[in-house]
């Protein structure tokens, strides 16, 4: 657990955080300077107007004190627009400078964290969300996952990385959490260990994570995390801040050198530190009282519960889904919330006859494979953004409900507005990420083509670039491709392998001859 002094010292820490959003706001230090230094808070500043802040969930678990918290906090600002992201926090966004601080000091007496929400810091934790609760699992990897959390805030103030660490656990091999894609991964085997994985990391010049240990100790994970840390810190590169991120090591100390040096680094954690101790504190003695079944229904392995999933559109939450949410479940007693990577909300620990309460408050979503899509938050908010992501996913959703195709035909499809790749668009079977296009002399919003990506394992791998299309053309794209599918009556991951020319063509169609300024 997270000390109150430590808590304490981090809202201590704020002051320095308001006295330069002060400065900013009266334009004495000009936007890439704030960058520097609100990163470090989980806050940054919109491309228009107003402030996002990133609230830490580790883990992606959502206690009903937390989402109480968030429910108040709606209702006093209000907070319209929330973000899930693809590393399991909430982004709150339109804060106004007196909102956003109030925001951060009041998480943070609640104990959720935006310290290292950005810049050079340790990221949020990620866990596969049914953790605990999947009955396909291996084991339940959260605990392992808060450890680490707890492990790495502790050291947040005395850390100096190249860049950002992200850390993630997977529980299945859906591995929903690209934990081997990630600067530092642990996948859980069967016979109840971890297969550890470092230097990974999607974005430019994406790479998988290099195999460093097949049979981890799940006690040890900490020490994991200190190796990690270790390796990062004597290789990494502090000076090209375009090579710094850990996959670069794969460059200069290729895989095998990767995996001798970060092994002499556990050893070297293993005699300079005590393993954290891991917590297991969110069983539940809740009791089924009947069977149920549904789209968005999953048995859990406690028998007689249930998990309810919601998917807002595009992983964005607005105050009206928020507050319905918080009411419904004020009066269900021993539930939580946990987030998906994929921007989805599961409701966990419902009996049969709580379900269908929650099935009505969340009827909003996404009501198909194809609903559920990930996008990051794009244009015209994120500084960074080139693509309008969220445009580009309900303009592809309006036009593919017209089509009435069958659930499960087109793939849940990842949108990143820009190649840092918040929609984790090389990890899917079918991504997109924006840059411009000049067509006819005219330059074009636009976005890149991945597919052949995926997390499962075994044969989790990074997609592979298949064109550009300009962004106006995608959601017609989307139905052409859907048309082609249909007749194959398969999905488009059976569809493609046999008829990737066809995919191809079907994209130079609608490509064109234009070229990309570069």
């Amino acid at each position: 657990m997270i000390s109150e002094e430590l808590i304490q010292q981090f809202i201590k820490e704020t002051e320095l955080f308001e006295e330069r959003l002060r400065a900013f706001e009266a334009g004495e230090i000009d936007r890439k300077t704030f960058k520097g230094i609100s990163g470090r808070f989980g806050c940054y500043a919109q491309r228009e107007k107003n402030y996002m802040l990133r609230l830490r969930f580790p883990g992606g678990r959502i206690s009903k004190e937390h989402l109480a918290f968030l429910g108040e906090k709606t209702r006093e600002y209000p907070l319209e627009l929330m973000k899930i992201t693809t590393c399991q926090t909430i982004q709150v966004h339109n804060l106004s400078a007196s909102q956003v601080v109030s925001l951060m000091r009041e998480a943070l007496q609640k104990g959720i964290i935006t310290i290292g929400g950005g810049g050079d810091n340790p990221r949020n934790v990620m866990s596969s969300p049914l953790s605990g609760a999947d009955s396909r699992e291996a084991f339940d990897v959260l605990p392992y996952a808060e450890t680490v959390s707890d492990y790495l805030i502790s050291r947040m103030t005395e850390l100096h990385l190249p860049r950002k660490l992200k850390v993630a656990f997977s529980n299945t091999e859906e591995n929903t959490t690209h934990a081997n894609m990630r600067d530092l991964g642990f996948t859980a085997n069967p016979e109840g260990t971890f297969s550890v994985y470092c230097a990974g990391g999607l974005g430019p010049n994406p790479k998988m994570g290099v195999l460093v240990e097949k049979n981890g100790k799940p006690q040890e994970v900490s020490l994991y995390v200190s190796a990690m840390i270790r390796l990062f810190t004597k290789y990494g590169d502090y000076k090209n801040r375009g090579k710094s991120r850990s996959r670069y090591l794969q460059d200069t100390l290729g895989e095998e050198g990767i995996k001798k040096e970060y092994l002499c680094c556990l050893e070297e954690a293993r005699k300079e530190e005590i393993p954290w101790p891991v917590f297991y504190s969110h069983s539940t003695l809740k009791s089924g009282d009947g069977e149920i079944e549904g789209s968005r229904i999953f048995p859990q392995k406690q028998p007689g519960l249930y998990a309810v999933s919601y998917h807002p559109i595009g992983g964005c939450l607005t105050q009206k889904n928020l507050m319905v949410l918080c009411e419904v479940l004020r009066n269900i007693p021993d539930t939580e919330l946990r987030l998906s990577p994929d921007g989805t909300i599961y409701i966990l620990h419902l009996t049969a006859k709580e379900v269908p309460r929650i099935l009505e408050a969340t009827g909003s979503g996404g009501e198909n494979l194809f609903e559920t899509s990930t996008s990051c938050i794009g244009v015209p908010i994120c500084q960074r953004g080139i693509g309008c992501s969220q445009w580009l996913l309900a303009h592809c959703i309006e036009r593919v409900r017209k089509e009435n195709f069958p659930d499960g035909l087109l793939p849940r499809i990842h949108i990143s507005g820009c190649p840092s790749g918040c929609g984790t668009h090389q990890a899917s079977s079918l991504g997109f990420m924006g840059c411009r296009k000049k067509v006819e002399g005219e330059t074009l919003p636009a976005f890149r083509l991945f597919i052949n990506g995926q997390a499962k394992k075994p044969g989790s791998r990074i997609g592979e670039e298949a064109g550009i299309l300009p962004e106006e053309v995608i959601p017609e794209f989307l139905v052409e491709l859907g048309r082609d599918i249909q007749k194959s009556h398969k999905s488009f991951e059976e569809w493609l392998p046999e008829n990737k020319d066809r995919f191809l063509e079907l994209v130079r169609e609608f490509e064109g001859a234009a070229k990309l300024i570069r």
